[in-house]
């Protein structure tokens, strides 16, 4: 491996001067994502930097990179926005961090086939506000959608806040070009389906940068819808909320947006919305008149039938007025509170046993003052749940600590009762010790994909893989 200096010429010669970058704001800026463990060492001043920050312009000048890193054997670290929760990006002072914001352009709008071809670096808001333009919606709408980049969906397969219609990001990918670590690149077609041999889409689906850098992306794109409407109704108890939710998906309906919060959401979130001790169901319905009518009727019918009362349009407009508020984690750290989110699913017949026993487990750290989850996206076998945790120990030197056995605490509810432990934020680094446990054998072919496609470990070292 060359030393830091050779690398930065070396990229350079290749690149140009302006592509490449190692000041000590360029290098800050790219030494970590949003995960607060990374917060708290940099607040610490133990913050991570890269050798340097490559910006390529196309994916060519991707292509050139990986080839040289792989020929040199130094780490690349595939770097879309940032925004990322779980410690997907931190590189060692050896390593290049590959920007792909260099490739930030929509490329096509295929009005026929309702389909959107977009380089990966392209930030989610432009993306979707391009899309609008032109009278359409991609319907993917991360809460970080201000924040990310459609690359970074792919890499990390993201979920958006109108999935229950719309689907999740694997739903909605109909074609990609990827770098592997050798330089080559692969592309895949968009067809309505095809049974081509295996979808290698999926491959890169969630892979994190590991096993190659997605750099153009072909989504499923719609219509802008003509109507909307909006619900909220609460219930004595969460458990009664879930099951008016289990009715109305079993029944076939699929309202964009099915949030459930619990009693201490809820009055954290909508206060005076709903009588203490209530969850609170916020529904939104979009699409032809027709269909939004008949959808919220029959889904207030089953919240009817399950004890569920009306609470009006008010707090649904509330929650899409601040849905894109992403607060950072600094003004907690300073106080010496650690506060994350971890968000998990399980099918219907355990999402309850996973969400009393990952409440209670977490109540059970010291300096734990507050452990509370809602679900926001639900299919026919089951739910996720978005847990919330805040902890203050008694010494500020313990909170990795206290974070950790939180963060224990939800991993081991969750596998005891056979859900998974990732429901849309990916692995990273936070969540690779208990991989292992919920894919046993698969791992090792996960592995196997690794040694194909990356043999020199290159590529996002430290991410997804258990060590």
């Amino acid at each position: 491996m060359p030393e830091v200096e050779g690398v930065r010429s070396d990229l350079v010669e290749r690149l140009g001067r302006d592509a490449v970058r190692w000041d000590e704001d360029s290098l800050s800026a790219h030494g970590r994502d949003s995960w607060v463990m990374s917060v708290l060492a940099g607040m610490r001043g133990k913050g991570a930097k890269p050798a340097c920050v490559v910006r390529p312009r196309d994916t060519d000048g991707v292509a050139r990179v990986l080839r040289y890193a792989t020929e040199k054997r130094v780490p690349v670290v595939p770097f879309g926005a940032g925004s990322g929760v779980c410690g997907g990006v931190l590189p060692d002072p050896t390593a290049i961090v590959l920007d792909l914001r260099g490739l930030a352009a929509l490329l096509e709008v295929n009005s026929p086939a309702l389909l959107a071809r977009v380089q990966a670096g392209m930030m989610g808001n432009h993306f979707e506000a391009a899309l609008n333009e032109k009278g359409f919606t991609a319907g993917h709408f991360p809460q970080s959608i201000d924040i990310s980049t459609v690359g970074g969906w792919v890499a990390t397969r993201s979920a958006g806040q109108f999935s229950t219609r719309y689907g999740s990001i694997e739903d909605l990918l109909a074609a990609l070009e990827v770098v592997l670590a050798d330089g080559s690149i692969v592309r895949t077609r968009p067809a309505p389906r095809a049974a081509a041999g295996p979808d290698l889409k999926q491959i890169f689906l969630g892979s994190e940068g590991t096993l190659g850098v997605v750099t153009e992306v072909t989504l499923r794109i719609h219509p802008l819808p003509p109507s909307r409407r909006l619900s909220a109704f609460h219930f004595p108890t969460l458990d009664f909320g879930l099951e008016a939710i289990r009715d109305f998906i079993r029944a076939g309906w699929r309202p964009p947006v099915v949030r459930l919060y619990d009693a201490v959401e809820s009055a954290r979130n909508f206060p005076g919305s709903a009588p203490e001790g209530t969850s609170l169901l916020l529904l939104l319905s979009e699409g032809p008149a027709t269909l939004t009518d008949a959808e919220m009727a029959a889904c207030a019918a089953a919240c009817a039938q399950q004890k569920g009362t009306a609470a009006g349009e008010g707090p649904v407009e509330h929650w899409l007025s601040h849905r894109n508020s992403v607060p950072g984690f600094e003004p907690f750290l300073q106080k010496g509170i650690v506060v994350d989110t971890i968000e998990i699913a399980a099918t219907w017949d355990d999402i309850l046993a996973v969400y009393r026993d990952a409440v209670a487990g977490m109540k059970e750290v010291p300096g734990v003052m507050a452990a509370s989850a809602h679900s926001s996206h639900s299919y026919s076998t089951g739910t996720n749940l978005y847990f919330t945790f805040a902890a203050r120990p008694a010494d500020a030197n313990a909170m990795e600590e206290t974070y950790r056995r939180c963060w224990d605490a939800t991993m081991r509810a969750t596998l005891a009762h056979g859900g998974t432990i990732a429901h849309h934020h990916g692995i990273g680094r936070v969540r690779r010790e208990w991989l292992r446990e919920e894919l046993g054998t698969s791992l090792d072919v996960l592995r196997a994909l690794k040694r194909a496609l990356d043999p020199l470990g290159v590529l996002n070292p430290g991410v997804l893989l258990p060590p």
